[in-house]
């Protein structure tokens, strides 16, 4: 009975695992569609935090206007890579104006993220290619967000970018209400690869 009972459980899974298989691969289109953005403080105290949030609005003012012409994730991520001088000046001048003398480091990471939700999308968790920005000791909590398409709260939200942006079997995922019970499962099993993959070692493309 108890070998019974096991045998369910694994059958339960695998078919959970499989069924969510085309979704999974739905999923990743996005990921490689999409460029996040990802800001480490210097501490979890209340000025190191909003100085975060500082540099947040700074940089996504900055990447903004370099965005502009862009069509691709692709495209955004080649700019910024040859931008990462100027990116992590700007957040060096927005804490050097605040009073501090904090060191900044910008590189553009493969990053986990959890699922997250931002008002009436979903974005699926997963690795996705980042712009990682870290101040001082950067051991305060982290922020996050999408960074092209642009749908970052701060300087800019602009949720139309993502239906301009990407196409609409990738759009209609995203915010398609039907869909976002399938996210958890598609985090359960993303952590499952990344346990696996764990000790896959990864160099950044640049580092400042």
């Amino acid at each position: 009975m108890r070998l019974f009972t096991k045998s369910l459980c694994v059958a339960l899974i695998l078919t959970m695992l499989f069924s969510v298989l085309p979704f999974e691969a739905s999923c990743q289109e996005i990921r490689k569609d999409v460029f996040r953005l990802h800001i480490l403080a210097n501490s979890d105290t209340d000025k190191d935090q909003n100085l975060k949030l500082k540099v947040r609005d700074a940089v996504l003012e900055y990447t903004e206007n370099l965005y502009k012409n862009s069509n691709t994730k692709e495209e955004a991520e080649i700019l910024t890579s040859k931008n990462l001088q100027n990116i992590a000046n700007v957040a060096k001048q927005v804490i050097v104006d605040n009073g501090y003398n904090y060191n900044v480091t910008c590189q553009i990471e493969d990053v986990y993220f959890n699922t997250r939700t931002y008002e009436n999308v979903t974005m699926p968790s997963g690795t996705y290619r980042a712009l990682q920005i870290k101040i001082g000791n950067a051991k305060g909590k982290n922020w996050w967000c999408v960074m092209y398409p642009s749908l970052c709260v701060g300087a800019s939200t602009d949720y139309k970018a993502l239906d301009d942006k990407l196409n609409d079997k990738e759009y209609d995922t995203l915010v398609n209400e039907k869909t976002q019970y399938k996210f958890k499962i598609v985090e359960i099993y993303e952590r499952i690869v990344s346990f696996f993959l764990c000790c896959t070692d990864y160099n950044p493309v640049q580092m400042i």
